[in-house]
């Protein structure tokens, strides 16, 4: 049985990808670069992790100065036009502040001139820029959230649609084209730590990816277990479950830590003053290195056998490798994607294979 909010009929095959925010790199001499040339760069970077081996290249959409990543689908159907094999997907599309039938368009679209590799993560998104933006309020997150996932999951049917509620105007048996020449574009939900969302998710039959950006990564795993359960209550076929998490690879621990941390401290900083938390200190984030943590970085032995284990005591076949941060090296953001296919990829088949 397959359903038409996943296109997937179990929980697949190991998948080991990577998700990019489009974070502004420095070049050589240290500059920040243009927001032009960092999505020509994201070009390039979706192409080499194609090269490399991976299974799947992820955009998560933000509206920054510091992540110009408004247009996701856009830069997808660049890199699609340069590879042939490679999945390519949102690492999010905050679908509450868009549109639900010019998303289900856009990337009905990017299957096409793909070749039938668009997948997509809809979420709510860790930032809130892309409300104001569009005319949003923050009052209505909720409510929008609910309620355009599930006009969503009816245009994913690819049948007219007939949907009524009071974020949008209705459809009354409207069809929505361009058709997927499948039938069903794989949709996941992203979920950053609620057992509501875990529900919500297996409600309409989606795959789940777990967005874990900090603390300890064993802590989700009883969300696995809510999601195969709830699966199983709602009538749907089992789905795969995904992990999202921040890392980095070197050659070595150290050069992995140098290159890393420095800019993720700085980012935590920034988003600490924007939004009134706690600026996690230095120590905290090592610990999320360390084993255990959420931080997957390191050498490729090291990030290997921590996402062999992560995907172990979650009990989940997806790691996407959120990579990249702003004020990193745009070479070492270059090696960090060569090293995951060629190294880490094969290491972390291996180990899950026994």
């Amino acid at each position: 049985m397959t359903s038409p909010s996943t296109g997937r009929t179990d929980g697949g095959d190991l998948t080991l990808g990577l998700d990019t925010f489009g974070d502004v790199t420095d070049d050589p001499d240290g500059r920040p670069m243009s927001h032009a040339q960092t999505i020509r760069h994201l070009v390039e970077e979706g192409v080499l992790a194609d090269q490399v081996g991976l299974d799947h290249f992820g955009i998560g959409e933000h509206h920054t100065d510091t992540m110009p990543l408004s247009a996701a689908d856009v830069v997808l159907s660049a890199i699609a036009s340069r590879t042939s094999r490679i999945r390519l997907g949102s690492a999010v599309t905050v679908i509450s502040s868009d549109d639900p039938v010019r998303v289900f368009q856009r990337y009905a679209t990017l299957d096409a001139v793909s070749n039938g590799r668009a997948e997509l993560i809809l979420g709510r998104g860790s930032s809130t820029e892309s409300f104001p933006l569009f005319g949003y309020e923050l009052s209505d997150y909720e409510e929008l959230f609910e309620e355009k996932v599930g006009l969503f999951a009816e245009l994913l049917k690819e049948k007219p649609v007939t949907w009524s509620g009071s974020t949008r105007a209705a459809l009354d048996g409207l069809p929505v084209y361009p058709h997927s020449e499948s039938g069903a574009i794989p949709t996941w939900i992203g979920v950053g730590g609620s057992p509501q969302s875990v529900v919500r998710t297996a409600r309409y039959g989606f795959s789940l990816m777990l967005a874990i950006i900090g603390g300890e990564t064993a802590r989700f795993a009883p969300f696995s277990q809510l999601f195969r359960q709830a699966l199983e209550q709602f009538g749907h076929p089992q789905r795969p479950v995904g992990i999202h998490a921040p890392g980095h690879v070197a050659a070595t621990d150290e050069q992995a830590i140098e290159e890393f941390l420095p800019a993720l401290e700085a980012a935590m900083r920034r988003v600490s003053r924007e939004r009134g938390f706690r600026t996690p200190t230095r120590e905290t984030l090592l610990r999320d290195v360390g084993p255990g943590g959420a931080l997957h970085v390191g050498s490729p032995e090291t990030v290997a056998r921590k996402i062999a284990r992560t995907l172990t005591d979650l009990d989940a076949t997806r790691f996407d490798l959120k990579y990249g941060m702003h004020g990193m090296a745009h070479d070492a953001v270059m090696t960090n994607i060569e090293l995951f296919g060629t190294k880490v990829a094969p290491l972390v088949r291996e180990m899950m294979a026994h």
